[in-house]
């Protein structure tokens, strides 16, 4: 059952939501407005379900996992222009066609744990948060209660990049390159030093392998941080990645951890040539399963 953990697509009502909108995040048309990166010329291909259903189909997937785009900062916005936006989202992505299941995210201007046990039991497979909302003690206390309602229901946590902060005259790949990587150290960082003891039993995956940051498992032992214990229970997505990072990555923490995932529209899937077959199952089908479901 190969599977994608991360992909994005914009139910019509919520494209319509954001056209409605004055201020970041915005649309004008098919351009997205936000507020730290250049306006951005979006393929309306791209959020066509029929079309995104065949891509998946040629992708060979028995499931594709949609999810917010955190950048656009939804989650923060005061809850009167967040819960809108997120309702449409949710009511649309539920409502995709196989091969599509849906990540649940949350409003953090004002939290809801009810609000996203919601969406979980209607079906959603865990739920997002931005990394933005995690990058210190501070960050994994005040989610706390959310990280709490999906150890109860035993749902993972997808973290991914969140809004980017403002960088004139910075070239179009910055955002992605810069203050996501940044973010994604950061939270995968702060989970190993405060939020793992919080919650012992919480499967999380990291977008874009956390931002590289298992690499730096000799540093952190050099540092006094620990010996580069790998957790089973912390999984890192390959998206825009290839062979040669993915292949650091598995030689930092194993094979096990690494899923796939592709941040389509915004990369293509790419499977990493890692020797042998039963690598690529591992990542597109075992390791999958294994972070949805936990080990059986």
């Amino acid at each position: 059952m190969p599977i994608d953990v991360h992909q994005h697509i914009w139910p019509p009502a919520f494209v319509e939501l954001l056209r409605a909108r004055t201020a970041p995040p915005r649309l004008d048309g098919w351009t997205l407005h936000l507020d730290g990166e250049p306006p951005f010329a979006v393929a309306p291909g791209d959020h066509d379900i029929e079309a995104r259903a065949r891509l998946a189909g040629a992708d060979g997937l028995d499931l594709a996992l949609v999810s917010l785009s955190s950048p656009l900062g939804i989650e923060y916005l005061p809850p009167a222009e967040s819960l809108p936006l997120l309702d449409a989202f949710h009511t649309g992505a539920l409502a995709l066609p196989a091969p599509f299941g849906v990540w649940a995210s949350a409003c953090l201007s004002a939290p809801d744990a009810e609000a996203v046990e919601q969406v979980l039991r209607q079906g959603g497979v865990g739920l997002q948060l931005p990394a933005t909302a995690l990058l210190d003690a501070a960050g994994w206390r005040a989610c706390a209660p959310l990280l709490d309602l999906l150890a109860h229901l035993d749902k993972p946590l997808f973290v991914h990049p969140g809004a980017a902060p403002s960088t004139p005259a910075a070239p179009s790949w910055w955002a992605a390159l810069v203050p996501y990587q940044q973010q994604l150290h950061s939270a995968w960082f702060a989970f190993r030093a405060f939020g793992r003891a919080r919650h012992p039993g919480l499967r999380v995956c990291f977008a874009a392998l956390a931002g590289l940051a298992p690499l730096h498992g000799e540093r952190l032992a050099a540092r006094g941080g620990g010996r580069g214990e790998v957790d089973f229970d912390v999984f890192y997505d390959t998206s825009s990645y290839g062979t040669r990072a993915v292949d650091a990555l598995v030689r930092a923490a194993g094979i096990d951890v690494v899923v796939s995932g592709s941040d389509r529209p915004y990369a293509s899937p790419a499977v990493p040539d890692l020797g042998a077959d039963a690598a690529v199952h591992a990542l597109r089908t075992v390791n999958p399963a294994r972070l949805l479901h936990g080990r059986t």
